[in-house]
């Protein structure tokens, strides 16, 4: 299943994405579905729920525009270093742990959303990931069970201002920038990805291909990542896991590429969809 928030004369409602012109617009429907975050801590029931309304319900809503699919997570929590490939194109050794960061809310943004470049860097740079959306409340949960506490996946590009990361030492500065967190287009269900570990990953820049890897170069893998996490902290429904990037970053190419205004970033993630977003240079 694939669900989505669109905008339908000025309103956000949660919807199911049937394809790229077939929506089911969930919000009149009843149940006082306000966002995904709801749909999400319903779990299974609210699901059943949905399907019925599919199998009965004819597509016919047409949004204005689609929104960021989360809003709200409690948790943004993102994996460095977590790609082989990615780690070879600097020339540094596996991690022999997750290297975990923090996103705040303040960054999430949709697909189509522009995306305001600070002043005060010269050096944003992309990063595409998938992530993880995490479906129930959960607490040092085995690797074996992890990916049965996972909700869904989407598309995420982990932007960061290169320069600030290299000044602070630590990434939160660099990482948490309003919008810098797009998401989207849409959440697939846990059900229609048969194996998160072996997705096809892309990243163009106005149309020039700048990554393309494969989920498998992941030095810890989804299953992994949720267990290590849920040692430490309760994972709730909604959380929001970004679990690293490829190689290709503009970081690492020669000369480096950064981003500037007016550059179209778009993230592909097989099964996920195309997360497009468009760059925009503060005045």
């Amino acid at each position: 299943m694939k669900l989505a928030m669109i905008e339908v004369n000025g309103s956000a409602h949660p919807a199911v994405v049937l394809d790229e012109e077939r929506y089911i617009d969930l919000a009149p429907h009843g149940f006082g579905w306000r966002d995904l975050e709801q749909i999400i801590e319903g779990g299974e029931e609210v699901l059943r729920e949905i399907k019925s309304i599919i199998r009965s319900e004819p597509p016919g809503t047409e949004p204005d525009r689609l929104l960021a699919p989360l809003t709200r997570p409690e948790k943004i929590m993102c994996i460095g270093k977590n790609y082989a490939d990615h780690c070879r194109e600097f020339g540094s050794p596996l991690p022999d742990r997750p290297v975990l960061f923090a996103k705040y809310r303040n960054a999430l943004a949709g697909p189509g959303a522009q995306i305001e470049l600070p002043s005060v860097s010269g050096k944003v740079d992309y990063e595409a990931e998938l992530a993880v959306v995490i479906g129930r409340k959960c607490k040092n949960i085995g690797p074996k069970e992890a990916l049965s506490a996972v909700f869904g996946y989407t598309c995420a590009n982990d932007l960061t201002m290169r320069d600030a990361q290299a000044q602070d030492g630590q990434w939160t500065r660099a990482k948490s920038p309003d919008s810098f967190c797009p998401v989207g287009p849409v959440i697939v269900t846990a059900d229609e990805i048969s194996d998160p570990q072996n997705l096809s990953i892309r990243l163009t820049l106005n149309g020039k291909e700048m990554q393309n890897s494969n989920t498998g170069q992941m030095v810890f893998p989804v299953a992994e990542l949720v267990s290590y996490l849920s040692a430490t902290m309760t994972l709730v429904p909604g959380d929001l896991l970004l679990t690293g990037t490829p190689s290709g970053v503009g970081m690492g190419r020669k000369p480096a590429v950064f981003l500037k205004g007016g550059d179209l970033v778009s993230v592909e993630i097989e099964g996920l969809g195309r997360l497009e977003n468009r760059m925009k240079a503060q005045a």
